[in-house]
């Protein structure tokens, strides 16, 4: 038998699927059934959406998106040291 791999899905699905959920006009079981996918996968989808939705109206992804873009900044400038420290350790060693 061939090797079986998890299948994985788009954001935008998930968040289709579970604001679907979350209008609550098919159960989870039809809505199962229509995407087949497992309910519990829904229940989780649905779960993270309504936490999501919490975090966006208290500030908390405006924060945790600042505090990606210090790391991002903090990062490529990391990547610079690197690659400077490279290019001189390549020339003294003459290749």
């Amino acid at each position: 038998m061939g090797k079986v791999t998890r299948r994985r899905y788009t954001a935008d699905f998930k968040a289709k699927v579970a604001l679907e959920a979350i209008r609550g006009e098919l159960t989870l079981a039809e809505l199962a059934a229509k995407h087949s996918i497992h309910q519990t996968m829904i229940a989780a989808w649905k779960k993270q959406a309504v936490e999501g939705m919490a975090a966006t109206f208290s500030g908390k992804a405006e924060a945790v998106q600042a505090t990606s873009e210090a790391e991002l900044t903090k990062l490529h400038a990391k990547i610079g040291q690197l690659v400077i420290e490279k290019d001189f350790l390549s020339k003294a060693f003459g290749r």
